[in-house]
């Protein structure tokens, strides 16, 4: 209500003159225009998507620089449609052959998406000869479902 909040900038007001040209109600021009909030949040969900591609593409190039300085380091990926992470699995070389040893049990645990792509991060855990907990392997997944459990 402050007058300066009553000015408009010339897009806007070409389009108010446009549709009023047209016959368009003033109530329904005033629906047509977002407001800046709603600016903002579109603007953060695009960024953040195109971050998240390319934090995806990056940690792929990662896992296969691991497995070119080591052929037993083990990843497995699984994009989504939009080439985003929905599955990726790895363990390295030590934590296989940890696997080999301490077969015996195994747990799986999963965390809260509570990282900033939400993801879940699963972890496989064994036991080893002197009851430690020794690392398997990781996990990241988009959903928490059985397909992606399997």
């Amino acid at each position: 209500m402050l007058k300066q909040h009553r000015l408009l900038i010339m897009f806007v007001r070409r389009t108010i003159e446009n549709n009023d040209e047209v016959g368009i109600r003033p109530t329904k021009i005033y629906q047509s225009f977002v407001t800046q909030q709603d600016v903002r949040n579109y603007i953060m969900r695009e960024v953040r998507n195109i971050f998240e591609l390319d934090h995806a593409k990056e940690f792929e190039k990662y896992l296969l620089r691991m497995k070119e300085k080591n052929q037993n380091f083990l990843f497995e990926l699984e994009h989504k449609f939009d080439h985003s992470i929905k599955i990726i699995f790895w363990a390295n070389a030590r934590s296989r052959v940890a696997y080999e040893y301490f077969e015996d049990v195994i747990s799986f645990d999963t965390t809260d998406n509570t990282n900033r792509y939400n993801l879940v991060f699963g972890s496989f855990v064994g036991v080893n000869h002197h009851s430690h907990s020794t690392l398997i392997g990781c996990a990241l997944m988009k959903n928490e479902d059985i397909q992606s459990f399997k």
